[in-house]
């Protein structure tokens, strides 16, 4: 796991995972119209204080999300099973408060309906239901299998575990399986197989909120409602817009990775020229010894 932080020096690999983390926190959660700025996340989650003038929640959503990257992350080092209750620990995790309402429970899957109004492509209002309650503990356990499988796979190519990014993604969105926080938990756990294949998450910005948004609503107004016995994931084929998206949307934390590679090979390129510099000061040292030497023979004489 983590290859990409392979042949760093310590204190660029734990520069560019704090990087990672403090991007992943603030994209999710600005996505979700969380007003804090990058600089403002990584304030809270370096210095653990608040910035002023900004709402408590925002600050809570961000310290639960980079808690639960760090939680993915001691499962991905523990090579543990990804299940139900890993799934529900993160929800717990990304939640900002304490829900007392048994219909909305924290890290427990959805006893109520949810759905959401929507625009369809020709300007009609229209509403969009996600998988029933009943139907959610069947296809989650469908999609844990899906999960698992590219993890029996072995190593992931670049192109798989773009595959595996996107349909974990999509199909997690149909099911909406908790009462809220489905795209959080959607843009963590769709990167376990991207993080398993030794490659940085991939990561949506805000900016891309309404393009990222509306690709999904055009997969699932052309496949419907997801229900237990049906494909998880019908008419694959329609997924190619958002494949294309989330490739592009990768570019960000991989040039990172690549700003990280450009650091380290700058300090191996000056450790190597300090190594030079010690070889031609030696070689240049022993002709003098050889001097002091003869003028010492001279002096015998």
């Amino acid at each position: 796991m983590a290859t990409f932080l392979n042949n760093l020096d310590n204190d660029i690999r734990i520069g560019l995972m704090e990087q990672l983390r403090v991007l992943w926190t603030h994209t999710s959660t600005a996505i979700e119209g969380n007003s804090l700025t990058l600089g403002d996340t990584a304030f809270i989650l370096q210095e653990g204080l608040t910035v002023s003038g900004k709402p408590l929640k925002d600050h809570q959503e961000v310290v639960g999300h980079a808690k639960a990257i760090d939680l993915v992350y001691d499962l991905l080092r523990r090579d543990s099973e990804i299940t139900d209750q890993a799934l529900f620990l993160l929800h717990k995790a990304i939640q900002t408060s304490v829900v007392i309402d048994h219909y909305r429970p924290l890290g427990a899957w959805k006893r109520e309906p949810n759905g959401t109004f929507y625009v369809t492509p020709d300007g009609k209002s229209a509403f969009r239901e996600y998988a029933s309650p009943g139907d959610v503990p069947g296809l989650m356990q469908e999609w844990l299998a899906l999960l698992g499988s590219y993890s029996m796979a072995g190593g992931l190519s670049v192109d798989d575990a773009l595959d595996a990014y996107v349909k974990l993604h999509v199909s997690f969105v149909r099911i909406h399986p908790f009462f809220d926080g489905n795209g959080r938990m959607a843009r963590l756990l769709a990167n376990i197989p991207v993080l398993r294949a030794g490659e940085p998450p991939i990561l949506i910005a805000k900016e891309e909120r309404r393009e990222y948004l509306s690709l999904l609503s055009v997969y699932e107004s052309a496949t419907g409602q997801a229900r237990l016995g049906q494909m998880l994931l019908p008419e694959p084929e329609k997924l190619e817009g958002f494949r294309q998206f989330c490739k592009k949307a990768w570019n960000t934390s991989m040039e990172l990775v690549e700003l990280a590679r450009t650091q380290q090979r700058a300090r191996d390129a000056q450790r190597q020229g300090f190594e030079d510099i010690g070889i031609n000061q030696e070689t240049e040292w022993e002709p003098n010894r050889e001097l002091e030497h003869s003028d010492d023979r001279d002096d015998d004489r």
